[in-house]
């Protein structure tokens, strides 16, 4: 009986060459795929913003005690409430709700025409291109909501000043520090949560997304 040599068998075994379990074009279609369902979940969670938004709208346009929040400081700090201002805190609402749906909707036809482009048959490069506009229309979209978010609480600002001017309220030294600090922070808050929120639903999926396109790059880079 001949002797076993493990060592030897090692190296035969070692020397062997490795059979690739996928070519490229099975890992391109793949890699197509996955990203065109990433885009397709981004594009349905905008459509739940979309929805939860109207809602929303939905719910405060039947309810009157929408602005008692708001109002209550104002008068805390010497506002006399009236109809006037009444009506112009309803009017302000309702342009930050219809702005807020038109962005949200904006963005979701963007999403959409983004997904329908994405074809898995399509040129590499192309479809590496169609990705990147993806990213950037995302990041525009959490940018934007951000920037709207700073607008409404500017414009909010602006109107309790303005009532301050109107009614001849002298806020005190100490009233005027506590109301800039309480409004700062609440900006901070708000864009922290919002920054954390989109981090955590659409940062997942981007990074998933990142990860395809760096593997589309490196092939495309290969045929290259």
């Amino acid at each position: 009986m001949p002797e076993f040599d493990l060592d030897s068998f090692k190296k035969t075994w070692q020397e062997q060459p490795v059979q690739p379990k996928y070519d490229d074009n099975e890992i391109l279609k793949m890699l197509n795929k996955k990203s065109r369902n990433y885009m397709k979940y981004i594009f349905w969670i905008s459509v739940a913003e979309f929805l939860f938004f109207s809602l929303m709208g939905i719910f405060y346009l039947v309810n009157s005690n929408e602005f008692d929040s708001l109002l209550n400081i104002l008068e805390k700090m010497g506002v006399q409430r009236n109809d006037t201002i009444q009506n112009s805190l309803d009017t302000i609402y309702l342009v930050i709700k219809i702005l807020s749906l038109l962005v949200t909707g904006f963005f979701v036809i963007k999403f959409y025409q983004n997904y329908r482009k994405i074809k898995i048959e399509e040129d590499l490069k192309l479809f590496i291109i169609r990705i990147i506009t993806f990213k950037k229309t995302v990041n525009a979209f959490i940018l934007t909501n951000i920037g709207l978010l700073l607008i409404v609480i500017g414009a909010l600002t602006a109107f309790a000043f303005y009532i301050f001017n109107s009614q001849q309220i002298h806020l005190s030294r100490s009233s005027l520090m506590s109301f800039i600090i309480a409004i700062s922070v609440s900006t901070i808050l708000c864009v922290t949560l919002i920054w954390i929120y989109y981090r955590l639903v659409y940062g997942i999926i981007m990074n998933r997304l990142d990860k395809n396109l760096n593997q589309l790059k490196e092939i495309e880079s290969q045929e290259n």
